[in-house]
């Protein structure tokens, strides 16, 4: 199936991806990161699936969310009845569960399930065991079960099941999983946690506080960043999916179920500025614990409980999404130098203090340790936001967000008291706002270019006048929001970077598609400048890019008109609350310099 069939349920600790055929076709447990037990997506149905829907295999007649909620319903109409599976995650007591329940809605039905569960990234077929009419599989140390008042019977390795469902009919199945050392787990009311689930979602998304346009479409990219966040700390991984291509058939595959900081003020200011305090304060909390250490060993991302080893490795027996491959594990990128997150966190943590987020003077401490790493370092070329594998250069946007850093460093200094060298960071900032406007400007096309010197430009380049460097009025900004406009775009959506045979900006072969947050970030900076009905436009037309169930992966390939990348994305969904917000009547956002 396309990436764009996939729905996503979750429960705050991992997540699964549903089809519309009505296959679970990825899901990791215990956590985000974990090893999956179902891998088809990255596969076929022999690296494990779920398979539940009417016999003959069709996609659903229709499906939805329920209002404002991640309970999905799918429905098949079928000649001889309608049926409903009705597919959560309830928010986690101790073990993992996920719930399908079918429900006859008219006529009957005939049914069919097929079972493969397969550990270690579809590696692992499990010993399976029949207890007291329940299913276990267990290999190594995972063990599953499958409670279900319908029979599966076993064969090839797998377990499957044909049954009818009359209207007015529930039948449910509840799979669980569970270190295989321990016992046997307290075995769920699917229907009880059915109204649970639901009142927990509705009451949490009861608090939002958007009361602009495009509310829908808001609350549905706060609910995904909600299920993105793992709950016992805080963190928020970028995706819960690894290796969905940027370019179908190519290389450009990686590990998205981490937490980046560069999604840190991005996201803590979507929070804030839509009521949620608390997802606000955890994901602050899990900032100050993942980065506490020395400034030089500061990292682009961690693990969702703050882990700093993420070695990258491929998985050689899948054979990747649409024969994408290699498919990968880990992330590599964790060990390159990017300059640009120290302005991120010190960001994040000024937005926090703004906003009455409670402070600590541990808290400053280690920002005055990140403002002294940067006046020393903001000079030196590294690999930029974007992660390229290609040679360190001297990137405008890695300047740029070093004079966010020393700029929010003198703001908690001037605005909130704090203590620090602020006349030294003040020719600090100035030194580096000085060398970013006579390096990475190109006067004759009057445009900022990705990086000093290059002919090339960035979409990054958009985030100037968000992050306050210049005014969005400035001829300068202007000039390069017009060259993006004219250079950058593909099908009316905006691509981060030029990606060709000549160019060797990322060290990769191969296209991709158009980077979803850039065309996000266009919106809000047209807003900026004034030009309302064009944001809009564009706004309306990126909506339209959603799937039927309202949610975004990390880019839109114009070529193929299909969504690719990891799925569902944070760095899309966030950018989308962003964009709305500066198209409502709203005041605008605290990520500036105000």
């Amino acid at each position: 199936m396309r990436i764009e069939d996939y729905a996503l349920i979750g429960d705050m600790q991992s997540a699964a991806l549903v089809g519309r055929d009505g296959s679970i076709d990825w899901l990791c447990l215990p956590r985000f990161d974990s090893p999956a037990c179902f891998a088809a997506l990255l596969g076929n149905e022999r690296n494990g699936h779920w398979w539940l829907g009417p016999t003959g295999r069709r996609p659903a007649t229709r499906r939805r969310y329920r209002p404002d909620t991640l309970i999905l319903e799918s429905e098949w109409d079928t000649p001889t009845g309608t049926v409903r599976v009705i597919d959560f995650m309830p928010p986690r007591d101790v073990n993992p569960d996920v719930v399908r329940i079918v429900e006859g809605v008219s006529g009957t039905v005939e049914m069919s399930a097929q079972l493969r569960v397969r550990f270690d990234h579809g590696r692992i077929v499990p010993w399976v065991r029949r207890s007291d009419g329940h299913l276990q599989a267990v290999g190594g140390p995972d063990s599953v079960w499958l409670h279900s008042p319908v029979p599966l019977k076993g064969g090839d390795y797998a377990h499957r099941a044909t049954f009818h469902v009359r209207e007015g009919q529930r039948l449910p199945f509840v799979f669980t999983w569970h270190p295989s050392h321990e016992p046997m787990p307290r075995q769920i009311r699917a229907e009880e946690q059915l109204r649970e689930t639901e009142a927990m979602w509705t009451e949490w998304v009861a608090t939002c506080s958007h009361k602009g346009p495009y509310r829908q479409a808001v609350v549905r990219s706060l609910i995904t960043l909600k299920a993105l966040t793992y709950a016992p700390t805080g963190g928020i991984v970028a995706s819960p999916t690894t290796s969905l291509p940027e370019d179908l058939g190519g290389v450009r595959n990686w590990d998205y179920r981490y937490c980046w900081l560069r999604d840190a003020t991005m996201t803590l200011d979507a929070l804030i500025g839509n009521g949620y305090l608390d997802e606000a304060a955890s994901w602050r909390s899990w900032l100050l614990r993942a980065i506490a250490g020395r400034p030089q060993d500061l990292q682009i991302m961690y693990g969702v409980a703050g882990e700093r080893r993420l070695p990258e490795m491929q998985l050689d027996w899948l054979d990747g999404y649409e024969g994408s491959r290699p498919v990968r594990i880990g992330n590599d990128a964790v060990n390159q130098l990017q300059l640009d997150v120290y302005g991120e966190v010190l960001s994040c943590l000024y937005l926090a203090r703004s906003s009455g987020l409670t402070g600590d003077q541990r808290a400053w401490s280690i920002q005055r340790e990140l403002l002294a790493y940067v006046e020393e370092h903001w000079d030196e070329p590294d690999e930029g936001l974007w992660e390229v594998r290609g040679p360190r250069r001297h990137f405008t946007h890695s300047k740029m967000m070093c004079w966010v850093a020393l700029d929010r460093g003198i703001k908690n200094v001037e605005r909130f008291g704090m203590t620090g060298p602020v006349e030294r960071w003040k020719a600090a900032r100035d030194a580096v706002h000085a060398e970013i406007c006579a390096k990475g400007y190109d006067p004759r096309r009057n445009t900022f270019t990705q990086s000093y010197g290059s002919y090339e430009l960035d979409a990054a380049l958009l985030l100037m006048p968000i992050v306050g460097f210049l005014p969005p009025d400035d001829p300068r900004v202007a000039g390069t929001v017009a060259a993006i406009e004219k250079e950058l775009m593909a099908d009316g959506f905006v691509m981060r970077y030029p990606v060709a045979a000549e160019n060797d900006i990322d060290g990769l072969p191969g296209a991709e598609g158009a980077f979803l947050a850039c065309s996000f970030w266009l919106v809000e900076v047209m807003a900026m400048q004034g030009r309302q009905e064009e944001a809009r436009e564009l706004f309306e037309r990126l909506l339209t890019l959603r799937n039927d169930v309202g949610l975004l992966s990390e880019e839109y390939d114009p070529r193929y008109g299909r969504l690719v990348g990891n799925f569902p994305q944070a760095f899309s969904h966030v950018p989308l609350v962003h964009a709305a917000r500066a198209l409502s009547s709203e005041p605008p956002g605290t990520t500036g310099a105000t």
